[in-house]
């Protein structure tokens, strides 16, 4: 491995084995013009690039609350466990500040507009996120006559395309996602 190359995998191995399990942060850097890269948390100008991205290991502290969630969001609207944790799964991976490359935010992933619709002040509070993702989902239920995949590919693809396709729409998006939660739902029972 050239000189160069080694700088950075030496940094991502110490971050692995040294910082402790709950830290995170971003790290970022830029190669100046002699070559040498600089590394910082709090990159003080446009020059640095993201290198790093950090992440909440499923273990913290907050994952129970999250399960203390999604229970009560089940009991509210009548709704399995096992299927509001599914949609969490495939939609953000339980990850409470995911953002979809088409805007959608937090646990359950909901659209802007959606959000709007259903009085959510704060799309990345679990709690907010969890409450109307399982709110809209039985409403979506509701609309296509219990029909839990058709329901599905409306959560993903909006109801109007389902009702205009007459089943679910020719997406691949939106077909891999209905197979994707199934797969989760089916597995957790």
């Amino acid at each position: 491995m050239e000189r160069k190359g080694l700088l950075p995998g030496l940094l991502i191995l110490w971050a692995i084995f040294f910082l402790p399990p709950h830290a995170s942060a971003d790290i970022y850097a830029y190669r100046d013009s002699y070559g040498v890269i600089h590394f910082t948390n709090v990159p003080p100008d446009s020059r640095y690039k993201l290198f790093l991205k950090s992440y909440t290991p499923r273990g913290d502290a907050g994952s129970g609350d999250i399960e203390d969630i999604i229970k009560e969001a089940s009991r509210a609207h009548g709704l399995p466990i096992n299927l509001l944790r599914a949609v969490i799964r495939a939609e953000s991976n339980f990850d409470p500040k995911a953002v979809s490359p088409k805007g959608a935010m937090g646990l359950m992933q909901l659209m802007p507009g959606t959000a709007r619709d259903l009085y959510v002040r704060d799309p990345f509070s679990p709690k907010e996120n969890i409450m109307a993702g399982a709110k809209y989902l039985r409403t979506l239920l509701e609309r296509f006559n219990w029909d839990l995949r058709l329901a599905l590919a409306a959560y993903n693809a909006g109801p109007e395309r389902v009702e205009t396709s007459k089943g679910i729409p020719n997406i691949p998006e939106t077909v891999e996602f209905v197979q994707r939660v199934l797969k989760f739902y089916m597995a957790d029972r």
